[in-house]
């Protein structure tokens, strides 16, 4: 299953990582792909808000995982940086990936081979023919649970 939103703006970004992250549940997969500057902070900042984690949410590009705790933990991952996949077996992926809180991959191309079978996988794009801010987000269920996940959203 897949749906697709546009955004006018940053805060429409927001809101709608905040609805995702407000049906989000303990284990919860999300990978998160885009260019640079395509929104995914901004959406990683509304998941956040609707997993009510109160402390500021940053991109964690220099420390690869961030963790933040609200009603669940969100362990937020940047793998842009990474020269391949298996570097993240230092930092025990694994415990995080396969954990109790709710994981949000950036840039899940890189580490493609290490993600679990079932996620959510949203693509954020620039519409920039419409404006600069146009976004065009597509969530895509891989597996039961995300399907259902969609399905609420909808």
């Amino acid at each position: 299953m897949e749906l697709s939103y546009k955004t006018d703006n940053e805060i429409a970004t927001f809101e709608l990582g905040q609805k995702l992250g407000q049906a989000l549940v303990a284990g919860d997969f999300v990978a998160l792909s885009g260019d640079l500057g395509a929104g995914k902070t901004a959406f990683a900042k509304g998941i956040a808000k609707g997993l009510e984690v109160e402390e500021p949410v940053t991109s964690p590009t220099f420390t690869i995982v961030q963790q933040y705790e609200g009603r669940l933990s969100l362990f937020h991952f940047d793998t842009y940086r990474l020269e391949e996949c298996w570097d993240l077996e230092d930092i025990g992926y694994e415990d995080y990936f396969f954990g109790e809180g709710v994981c949000l991959v950036e840039w899940p191309e890189k580490v493609w081979p290490l993600l679990p079978g079932d996620f959510l996988h949203v693509t954020i794009e620039k519409c920039l023919a419409e404006s600069p801010d146009c976004r065009l987000l597509r969530l895509v269920a891989k597996g039961d649970r995300y399907v259902k996940l969609l399905e609420e959203l909808n």
